[in-house]
């Protein structure tokens, strides 16, 4: 499957759920692995609405990596 198939499928995937550390909160991000092979990112505000970003298990494990080494802190 490739990047735009997989975007199309994660618009329609079922198992979404957010982040731990929203603490019930409304402006968090929500995450699907329903999709074999990839990860989607929706705001949870927006839920159904929201714009989907789509990633492959090593991207996503790239970009928690970036995350937790302060790559993006500004």
């Amino acid at each position: 499957m490739n990047h735009h198939q997989a975007h199309q499928a994660l618009h329609h995937a079922d198992g979404w759920r957010k982040s731990s550390h929203s603490q019930g909160a409304d402006s968090c991000v929500e995450i699907t692995t329903a999709i074999p092979g990839w990860v989607g990112v929706r705001d949870s505000k927006l839920a159904n609405h929201s714009p989907i970003l789509a990633f492959t298990h090593d991207e996503w494990r790239a970009l928690l990596a970036g995350a937790q080494a302060g790559e993006f802190n500004i």
